[in-house]
């Protein structure tokens, strides 16, 4: 069965740590760039990271450059979203999302598969 599974996520205090991961199933994540996204309660989707698994490039939106950090292991056909220093702004269902790059692309701009979602929540 083609999927990708999410685990991780959770509750955190402000600044804490969390780490979502992203398995592929059924098909091999090595051509493929991965992306994560996030839906918060009443908001739009918001891309935040992606990464081409075929030559490592990766991308941040600026609401998490430096604070989350995008890696992918193709021996485990797994991403990973390193979150730290979290706020409670980043609580939100988080998605990750697998697709072949368009030509020339790092990532995207269509996505294929998409996990099953993981909430986060930051709360004190």
């Amino acid at each position: 069965q083609v999927q990708l599974v999410q685990s991780g996520g959770g509750l955190v205090q402000p600044g804490g740590s969390l780490r979502l991961s992203c398995a592929a199933s059924g098909f091999s994540l090595d051509s493929y760039a991965v992306g994560w996204f996030r839906q918060a309660p009443g908001k739009e989707r918001e891309g935040l990271s992606c990464i081409n698994n075929s030559d490592g490039r990766s991308f941040y939106a600026d609401s998490v450059k430096g604070r989350f950090t995008i890696s992918g292991d193709n021996a485990e056909n797994t991403v990973y979203l390193q979150m730290d220093s979290l706020q409670p702004e980043d609580t939100a269902v988080y998605f990750c999302a697998a697709g072949i790059p368009a030509h020339h692309a790092m990532c995207g701009p269509t996505y294929d598969y998409w996990g099953q979602g993981t909430q986060v929540t930051v709360s004190s």
